[in-house]
Parts: C-alpha cells; structure tokens; sequence
C-alpha cells in the first residue's frame, strides 16, 4: 500500500473516531444547532415585527405568517450556522491536544496528517448537518426561497466552502489553546460577526462607521450571495468576493494549524 493510501485509510479512522466521539457526546453538536435556531425564533417572533417594518417587511413577515421578514433574516441565520461549528472544532482538538490522547497516537504507526484530517472533515460534515436542522426549521416557521436547484446547489457549496475555512481556523486555534474553556470562547466572535454585517438589517440603515465595518467585513458579501441565490436578488461581484474570502480563510487556517500541531508534536 503506498503512502498517500496509508494517509487515506488513518484519515478515515480518525473521521470514523471523531463522528462516533459526537454521537456518544452529542451536547456540543446540538448547541451547535440551537444558538441559530433560537436566534432564527428570537428575531422573527420578538424583534420581526419592528425590524420587519424597518426593512420594508410586513406585519405577516415579522410574525412568521409568510412575509418579508422571515425570508430576509434566515439566510443570514443559516451562515451563522456555519460560524458556530467553530466553536466545536476548537474545544474538540484542545481536549485531544491536553488529554494525551495525541501523545499516544505519536507512538502509533499512524499518518500524522490524519489527525487534522479526520477532525477537519469530521467538523464539516457535522456543521452540514446543522445547517440543513437550521434551514428546516427556517422553512417550517415561514421561509420561502425561490431558488432552483441548481441555486440550491450552489448554496450548500458556499456553504460548505465556509464551513471548511473556518474549520481550518478553529483548529488553528485548537492547537494554540492550554485550556478547553479558552478554545470555546475564541471562535465565538465569529459566530456573531454576521450581525453586524447585512444578516439582520441592511447595512444602508446603520451609522456610518458601523456602515463602513459591515460593508468591508467577509460575511456581509457572503450573506448577499446565499441571500441572492435563495431568494433570487442580486448578487453583483459578492460571488467572486465570498469564493475569494473563503479560500484565503482556508489557506490561512490551514497553514496556521499545520505548523502549530508539527510544532506541538515535537515538543
């Protein structure tokens, strides 16, 4: 068997070790899933109505009888979906990095690539699933999304492109990280960074400096995308930017986690 098939086949046990790890420990994953949907509730049933009228939306939207509102907020909700899956990457490689589970498996004739594979890989196709709860939920209380399925397509692929980015990043910080509690709380602003760009009101109705912050930040153009592509708006040059984003958070992430578990493994 050569190398690469090596590295494939310990890769495949680790994702298989890091699924069954979620599967027997399920509180972080369904945390993972309630942060968006009781953000998803609060702001549709509580604050729908006034925002809703802020925006244009209507007293139907705002109370999730079929208006605007529901369907200008869930798509930004939805990506948030994927900014919490970071928190449970992180907290997940630091409790393997300060348990001595890794030393163990340095003394195993195993990939040391597998490692970060199997928990990388693992993490997306968690976060993915939250994803689709998130967006049932969303459908069930109200959202009506007229993309095709070519559109949905490329919805779950961005999605998918930023889950993966940030996955790299939380395991960067994973690594870096000597307590559990101090990788949870790190990935945390990046959970709530889509609210302050377009996810609950246009950045058009914000102050200027809030205004400039949020035009600039990376999760507005990717809200206007998913946005777009769901709800068929316009989407302009913010395709090229999320796609650009993405891929510079992922090399990032990537580079940053590598070096920091070569260097941990060798200390």
């Amino acid at each position: 068997m050569s190398t690469p098939s090596y590295a494939m086949r310990d890769s495949m046990t680790m994702l298989r070790r890091n699924l069954k790890h979620a599967q027997r420990y399920p509180s972080m994953s369904l945390s993972t899933i309630a942060m968006p949907v009781l953000m998803l509730l609060l702001f549709n049933y509580v604050f729908g109505r006034a925002l809703g009228d802020g925006i244009g939306g209507t007293e139907a939207g705002a109370t999730g009888a079929g208006g605007d509102y529901i369907d200008y907020i869930a798509p930004g909700i939805i990506l948030m979906a994927a900014t919490s899956g970071a928190v449970a990457t992180a907290v997940s490689i630091c409790s393997d990095m300060t348990e001595g589970i890794v030393n163990r498996f340095r003394t195993m004739p195993i990939s040391r690539a597998s490692f970060l594979t199997g928990h990388v890989v693992g993490s997306v196709i968690q976060t993915m699933v939250s994803i689709a709860c998130v967006v049932l939920v969303a459908l069930a209380i109200g959202f009506r999304p007229n993309a095709n399925p070519g559109e949905w397509i490329a919805a779950a692929g961005l999605l998918a492109l930023l889950t993966l980015a940030l996955t790299w990043l939380a395991a960067g910080i994973g690594l870096v990280t000597k307590k559990v509690e101090t990788a949870s709380n790190i990935p945390l602003p990046l959970t709530f960074l889509p609210f302050l760009g377009s996810a609950i009101v246009p950045p058009e109705s914000m102050p200027s400096g809030m205004r400039w912050f949020a035009d600039y930040q990376p999760f507005t153009p990717l809200i206007e995308t998913l946005r777009g592509l769901l709800m068929g708006t316009g989407i302009g040059n913010d395709g090229y930017i999320s796609v650009a984003w993405c891929l510079g958070l992922a090399v990032v992430g990537y580079v940053w986690a590598k070096r920091a578990f070569a260097k941990g493994v060798r200390n």
